[in-house]
């Protein structure tokens, strides 16, 4: 397979698992908070799509917008498959040039931070219907699914994107 043709396969799949862990830890955090299974994605997509700045009117009971909650997780599967190709070619970037990994793990990493910061800077307004621990716990499960996805399908990467931990 060509090496273009292994990133995208490759972007593809970790953009997916990122997309699924962080769908399904919502879903099962707005279930366990007795919200409703969708909650926390109609809420982002009505205040992506809808325009919905004050939190004082999520008190009131609100039906369900589905054309929001399929725009949101329109956009965020974009945004997941997206990342999971930069990801890719950062992994595919690292083992080709090892004297670099150090700068593709540094990637890596600013780019989770920097979107733990995006999505919270995002939904400031309605902060105590999704705290920040939820950002970083969502995320974090996104990163380690797919890490581990790529390790299973590429032992050597971890060798490549964490030059420190080969040299143990």
């Amino acid at each position: 397979m060509a090496p273009g043709n292994r990133i995208v396969r490759d972007g593809v799949a970790i953009g997916l698992i990122a997309y699924a862990a962080v769908a399904a830890f919502y879903a099962a955090f707005d279930v366990l908070a007795a919200r409703g299974l969708l909650y926390t994605v109609d809420l982002l997509g009505k205040a992506t799509f809808r325009g919905l700045r004050d939190p004082s009117v999520l008190q009131l009971p609100m039906q369900p917008d589905y054309t929001a909650i399929f725009l949101y997780n329109a956009l965020h599967l974009v945004l997941s498959l997206g990342i999971g190709q930069v990801v890719a070619w950062f992994v595919a970037e690292a083992e080709r040039r090892p004297s670099l990994a150090y700068v593709f793990l540094a990637l890596i990493v600013g780019g989770y931070v920097v979107t733990i910061f995006a999505v919270g800077a995002m939904t400031a307004s309605f902060r105590p219907l999704l705290p920040w621990w939820s950002i970083v716990v969502a995320n974090s499960a996104a990163v380690v699914l797919a890490w581990g996805w790529v390790i299973w399908r590429r032992p050597d990467a971890w060798r490549a994107v964490l030059p420190f931990l080969a040299q143990s």
